[in-house]
């Protein structure tokens, strides 16, 4: 047996169905539902729902609507919260901002800097996400069963050390 015939693992199944591969892919299948039904969201300008239908809005976007706060953020804090560069999050808010999703402010606390708020119709925006991701968690429920989806739910807010506000 050669060196390198010893070093290979007797199966390499496991990189297809290890945890992170798993919870990747569940994921990427989440956001990729919840943009489905918002473009479908009746609340949603038309312009935004077909924006979304032709898949011009990706998860990354969704990143502005899973991390701003009402009351508005930064864009180095906003960046922080979503794990994400501060000039790639500045692409996004500049994307948000042109489809009306989000303005940018002087901060009242520091004339110097900007407050990223979502505009009205980043709120209607902001409504669908909600009713999207929640219809999209009934559907995961109703695939998986209630025990398990609840087992799932603890299980993942546990091991990422928060207290529900994952999505």
């Amino acid at each position: 047996m050669t060196e390198l015939q010893a070093a290979i693992p007797p199966s390499d199944a496991w990189r297809q169905t290890h945890l992170g591969r798993l919870l990747g892919h569940a994921m990427r299948c989440f956001d990729a539902r919840v943009l489905q039904l918002m473009a479908r969201a009746v609340e949603v300008p038309l312009a935004l729902s077909n924006l979304a239908a032709r898949d011009q809005v990706s998860a990354a976007h969704i990143h502005i609507t899973r991390h701003l706060s009402l009351a508005g953020d930064r864009i180095t804090d906003l960046a922080d919260k979503a794990g994400m560069s501060k000039q790639s999050m500045a692409d996004l808010v500049g994307q948000c901002e042109a489809w009306g999703l989000v303005t940018r402010e002087i901060d009242p606390l520091d004339a110097r800097a900007r407050r990223v708020r979502f505009t009205a119709t980043g709120l209607a925006w902001l409504q669908a996400f909600h009713d999207a991701v929640a219809q999209a968690e009934a559907e995961f429920m109703e695939a998986v069963g209630e025990e398990v989806a609840t087992v799932v739910k603890i299980g993942l807010e546990a091991y990422a050390g928060d207290s529900g506000t994952l999505a």
